[in-house]
């Protein structure tokens, strides 16, 4: 008893008990293993949570749970309770200090293991003396190199003057404007002053304005909580277009696209475009952009005259760039100039249904430099067939032909046909090509076989063996078939595309089955 009764002494403000404990017996154990409340205003209240598992290998019943202590109160657990091993509970303590001054107590939790105690402690300050609205300050996002203010109001509701002589401030960003100290404030008397955060590194930052009160030991705190955020940048992709010998009276069209790579959104009001033959659509404003955002815009250059063209697309925002400028130049040749030419027809031939074949189509250009926007499928069978091997905007001079594929892929055997339309700036813009091709059957595969009849007398039957033929040996053999003695051929109805079989025949009398023959190998074509 002496060495338990000294256990108890080591374990403190847990109060275990001196009941002894076996291997494997429940245990509680509280988390946390005690609370605090810091400083908590007289009439008002703050509530904090905890919780009490049992540790050990059995069950525990907690009996009675009771608060001690000024101010103090327990609730959220309906006793008796029992926990099995591994099992918690949540709980819940307020602290609501009726007088100023520090207070301690603790939670008992009284159990079928003994009794464990939960420490608490608290302060109540200012009996309705010193208010602070508000209690504390969110400012949001704050762009970095920025500033945002809000207003405190301090008030004296006691019923006699009292003096605050100190105001500590903590957290990156935050400060304070207009309280001059000491401050002596009447019985309902109020006083502002201004609350400033401004960020100097992007993340979140959290600090406190503490007031002390003279004559008092404990400082009233004010949360303060704010989050910088780089500015809004927009970045336009491409950078820069170029629009290259689009045929005059005719016109081309690129794609510009404009992401919000800050920290904060940016609204977008106004896009211009400026130099002869450009102008923008597609794009609705006002357009606020949330960090990462994008959105696109068409620019067209139409020409009316050849020549060399520049301007620029000016995009106006509330972004750190506000006014972004997209460069723009163009070149414009006469309408008479060029034409585009393209192998046709196109036959890619026979394909097997469910397979693909393919063939390679020409663009050629005459009377200058053409440059292909797009390719577009149309007429009876557009979905069978593809066009590949460019990436456009595509440039065809008169000395490089460019090289495509087509690909055919029937559904179904018959012939199929599709119509390639060419969008260029050619004069002949758009150049069509006819596609055709025809879709067959696959072929069915069989194997023949035949061997010499046997010399031995009594023969009445040959057996037929197959084995597939892989990592250059042939597997395992299965009897496929049987012949009278006077039938030496034998088909194969049922193999697979792509597959080597490994073919044996036996002679059968009435002793028995003789050895196989010597080994054939027939390659089934792959589809």
């Amino acid at each position: 008893m002496l060495i338990v009764a000294g256990l108890a002494s080591l374990l403190g403000c847990q109060g275990l008990s001196s009941k002894p404990q076996t291997q494997g017996a429940g245990q509680l154990t509280p988390s946390p293993v005690s609370i605090s409340f810091g400083n908590v205003q007289v009439g008002t209240n703050q509530s904090q949570g905890g919780s009490v598992t049992n540790t050990g290998g059995s069950s525990v019943t907690i009996t009675q749970v009771t608060a001690s202590g000024s101010g103090f109160s327990v609730s959220g657990l309906n006793v008796p309770l029992t926990l099995a091993a591994g099992q918690g509970a949540n709980f819940s303590v307020v602290f609501a200090p009726a007088s100023t001054g520090s207070a301690s107590g603790n939670v008992a939790f009284s159990s079928s293991v003994g009794t464990l105690n939960v420490g608490l402690s608290g302060t109540g300050v200012a009996v309705g003396a010193l208010t602070t609205n508000p209690t504390s300050f969110a400012f949001g996002n704050v762009l970095l190199g920025y500033s945002s203010s809000q207003t405190e109001t301090l008030k004296n509701t006691g019923g006699e003057s009292l003096t605050i002589t100190v105001a500590n401030i903590s957290g990156a960003g935050f400060s304070y404007s207009g309280l001059n100290l000491p401050l002596t404030l009447a019985p309902n008397q109020a006083s502002t002053f201004g609350v400033n955060f401004a960020p100097t590194v992007a993340g979140v930052s959290s600090g406190s304005l503490a007031l002390t009160v003279s004559g008092s030991s404990t400082s009233v705190d004010i949360g303060l909580s704010g989050d910088g955020v780089t500015p809004a940048t927009l970045t336009p992709s491409p950078a820069s277009l170029t629009f290259t010998n689009v045929q005059v009276g005719q016109n081309s069209t690129q794609t510009e696209t404009v992401t919000n790579t800050g920290g904060s959104n940016a609204q977008i009001t106004q896009v211009t475009p400026s130099g002869t033959g450009f102008s923008v659509s597609g794009i609705t404003l006002p357009v606020t952009l949330i960090p990462g955002q994008g959105t696109s815009f068409s620019v067209t250059f139409a020409p009316q005259a050849a020549g060399n063209f520049t301007g620029n697309v000016s995009i106006t925002s509330n972004a750190s760039n506000s006014n972004l400028n997209v460069p723009l130049a163009g070149s414009a040749v006469s309408g008479t100039q060029t034409t585009l030419g393209v192998t046709t027809p196109i036959n890619v031939g026979n394909v097997v249904v469910g397979t693909s074949g393919t063939q390679t189509g020409t663009l050629t250009a005459t009377g200058g430099t053409v440059v292909v926007s797009s390719v577009n499928l149309g007429g009876t069978n557009p979905a069978e067939f593809s066009v590949t091997g460019l990436s456009f905007p595509v440039t065809v001079t008169t000395s490089q032909p460019v090289s495509f594929t087509v690909t055919f892929t029937p559904a179904a055997t018959g012939a199929a046909s599709a119509t390639a339309s060419f969008a260029s700036n050619a004069s002949n813009s758009p150049t069509s090509a006819n596609l055709t091709g025809t879709g067959t059957a696959a072929p069915v595969h069989t194997v023949a076989l035949s061997w010499t009849a046997s010399v031995t007398e009594g023969v009445t039957s040959y057996n037929v063996y197959r084995a597939v033929f892989e990592s250059n040996a042939c597997g395992a053999y299965s009897n496929i078939g049987s012949t009278p003695a006077s039938t030496t051929t034998f088909t194969d109805n049922n193999v697979t595309d792509g597959t080597t079989y490994c073919y044996a025949t036996t002679a059968v009398d009435p002793e028995g089955e003789s050895a196989y023959s010597n080994i054939a190998q027939a390659m089934i074509p792959a589809p």
